[in-house]
């Protein structure tokens, strides 16, 4: 059934026109968007009365340009132009086409806690691109306060340093990880009074700690020889023997060859949190993201 311009808004005055002229005619155009006839022609002619001169000449060969017309054709043709692409890029961020998710994160995060969502995320939006950038949770934080970053995993004392929005999901507990030729691989529960009389390799976590506020809430201080960034590193440190470490459970998951894992008594944790500065400047890509993974993941 034809429809009147109202009810099919997506064919603007100008994109009528311009098909108007191109098919001399006004029914066809009527014919092949839904209109009636009579919609089609007052719409052109409501054009007119906005441009204040008659465009078209009706006659029983067709619609032709007036001279006037001819002269405003060019714009109106840019007008519409602007118009598709205006529309294009609505329903390219309503379908969050092309869009990239900058995302800082750490790597027992990258590595077993975001592979899944993406690829689920991805298969609801192809053409989405993720851009993971990986340090510790002072500097991730700081990404997301100055805009560096749309999401960030830190812990919760950093996302509420940096003034950011979050949701914070389960905790993430320390290991223990010692060599097997070191006399602790002996025992079944190690204590942080154990590992601070060892040689030790620390997790550099940037400003919060978790490591050195467990020793230091416990009234221990470790003999840190060594501090590193990356956490295969410290593994790989141990299984040379250099010392002990106390690594997140999370990012231990398939990496326990070669080395001994125990559990520590006081239990010390971190809290895994998600940051975005503003829910309501947040990028639709990245608040669908965020979206879906406090709905996956708690």
């Amino acid at each position: 059934m034809p429809q009147q311009p109202d009810a099919q808004a997506r064919y603007s005055r100008y994109a009528i026109f311009i098909d108007v002229v191109k098919e001399g005619s006004f029914t066809k155009v009527a014919n092949r968007i839904g209109y009636t006839q009579s919609a089609v022609s007052q719409t052109v002619k409501a054009l007119e009365r906005e441009l204040g001169c008659t465009l078209v000449e009706r006659s029983r060969d067709g619609v032709t340009l007036t001279k006037d017309g001819e002269q405003f054709m060019p714009y109106l043709q840019a007008v519409a132009r602007d118009e598709r692409a205006l529309a294009e890029k609505q329903r390219e961020v309503q379908g969050l086409g092309r869009a990239t998710i900058t995302i800082g994160t750490f790597t027992s995060v990258s590595r077993n806690l975001l592979p899944r969502p993406m690829l689920d995320f991805r298969r609801l939006y192809p053409s989405v691109r993720f851009n993971l950038r990986q340090s510790e949770y002072t500097s991730i934080a700081e990404w997301v306060r100055n805009g560096e970053c749309d999401l960030g995993f830190t812990n919760l004392a950093d996302a509420e340093a940096a003034g950011l929005e979050s949701h914070s999901f389960g905790p993430d507990r320390m290991m223990a990880v010692v060599p097997p030729e070191n006399p602790l691989a002996e025992k079944n529960e190690l204590t942080l009074a154990d590992l601070a009389t060892q040689p030790f390799i620390l997790l550099d976590e940037g400003r919060e700690s978790v490591t050195l506020h467990a020793f230091e809430q416990a009234g221990l201080s470790p003999r840190v020889c060594y501090e590193v960034t990356d956490d295969y590193s410290i593994l790989a440190m141990v299984r040379q023997g250099l010392g002990v470490t106390i690594l997140y459970e999370m990012m231990l998951v398939g990496f326990e060859s070669g080395v001994v894992v125990r559990p520590i008594r006081e239990e010390p944790r971190r809290t895994i949190t998600l940051g975005w500065r503003n829910s309501a400047t947040l990028p639709l890509a990245a608040r669908r993201f965020a979206e879906y993974l406090i709905s996956e993941l708690g």
